[in-house]
């Protein structure tokens, strides 16, 4: 098979587990957090500051694992993650105090980082590295309907069945269906290389952008760059629904945001479309400058309808390229050699860096309300804008 062909079918199934592994991962928590935190007797800023951590200690793991990318193959590692996330789900719903739900949460958001992008990205490089920027594009389309699904289906299941019951199907869903999907994926790693190997040799690697020299002030810029913006997306993706329910919204949040998914679709279509000419770091400062817009535009039209709707669509849109842009930037501007390791620092930059968004939305709007919170997000935005300026002049 030749490098420059997509890998269809892989890029299908990985966009199948990235919508399970982010709606039951991540999507899911901000509908589930007000029960867990009433079940536990705390009050939901505490389970939010939960998450937080857990976020961090992921963070934290994130270099080793995007090691075991490179020495395993992320085939493995996404099997091995699956049945991780499948346990520490049904480990989370068996709690019984916050000490040991604080625990499983732990392992749950570490096993995340075997299983999302950072892992799909790596495969998808280590499977075709001429098609990756492609392939990546392809899957972050599928993959932006995590939350147009899961927002919805966990609030609806929410409606009759507990949040522990809740967690168990989710156990389900990954090891029923995303464990299989990796296990394939692994094989298909392993023959493609098989392949390579008897046929011509060693692969060749996609050089990057940046020259040796230039490398290590590149990768500070691009790490802070992408964590600026990781935190102001992880601060709204958690608290979406929350924010707009309290502009006074009600159920009309969940729909709003529910169209915060199909607006990451059409960014990448419009993308794949229309945008082949621009290098991701172009996509990067467009991404960054509609995320860092879209608290303004909430804040300047609340509390109408109209605004939680440009609102989503504007985030949407931005959130969409930085998906692409969290894959392909790397790449781009080191190359395909080592990629997985590189993603591990990168994710752990980006992790780290959010760790404390969900716990402090969370406090801002409590305490400082909805407007500050916003003009704050706002701000943190521009940061993000100004940091990836910092690497175009370079």
């Amino acid at each position: 098979m030749s490098d420059l062909r997509l890998p269809v079918a892989a890029v299908i199934l990985l966009g199948i587990t990235q919508i399970i592994g982010y709606g039951t991962l991540y999507y899911s928590f901000s509908i589930l957090a007000p029960a867990i935190a009433r079940d536990f007797g705390h009050s939901t800023e505490w389970i939010f500051a939960l998450l937080s951590c857990a976020l961090l200690a992921g963070g934290l793991a994130a270099p080793w694992i995007g090691k075991a990318f490179d020495l395993f193959g992320a085939g493995k590692v996404m099997c091995f993650g699956s049945v991780v996330a499948s346990l520490a789900l049904i480990i989370c719903s068996l709690s019984s105090g916050i000490g040991s739900f604080a625990i499983c949460l732990l392992m749950l958001e570490v096993a995340a980082n075997l299983v999302q992008y950072g892992a799909a990205f790596a495969l998808l490089v280590q499977l075709q590295p001429a098609a990756a920027t492609r392939s990546i594009t392809y899957l972050t389309l599928i993959a932006g309907f995590a939350s147009t699904l899961f927002w919805p289906f966990t609030s609806a299941l929410h409606g009759w069945m507990t949040w522990q019951e809740i967690y168990r199907l989710f156990a389900v869903l990954n090891l029923a269906i995303c464990f299989p999907a990796h296990l394939w994926l692994a094989g298909q790693l392993n023959r493609s290389r098989r392949q390579q190997n008897i046929s011509a040799g060693p692969r060749a690697e996609l050089s990057g952008l940046l020259a040796p020299d230039r490398r290590r002030q590149g990768f500070l810029l691009m790490a802070f760059a992408l964590s600026t913006q990781a935190l102001l997306s992880s601060a709204i993706l958690v608290h979406m629904v929350p924010l707009l329910t309290g502009l006074g919204l009600g159920g009309i949040a969940v729909i709003a945001g529910s169209l915060f998914g199909p607006s990451q679709v059409a960014s990448r279509l419009i993308n794949m479309l229309f945008g082949r000419d621009l290098s991701p770091l172009a996509l990067a400062i467009i991404s960054a400058v509609l995320m860092a817009i879209a608290p303004v535009a909430l804040l300047l039209g609340a509390p109408s309808i109209t605004s939680a709707i440009i609102f989503a669509c504007i985030f949407g849109f931005g959130n969409g390229l930085f998906s692409i842009t969290a894959g392909t930037l790397p790449l781009y501007l080191f190359g395909s050699a080592g990629y997985g390791a590189l993603q591990g620092k990168v994710t752990s930059a980006r992790l780290v860096s959010s760790a404390c968004a969900p716990f402090a939305l969370a406090y801002l709007l409590a305490n400082a309300g909805t407007t500050i919170s916003l003009l704050l997000l706002g701000f943190w935005g521009l940061i993000s804008v100004a940091a990836f300026l910092a690497i175009a002049r370079r």
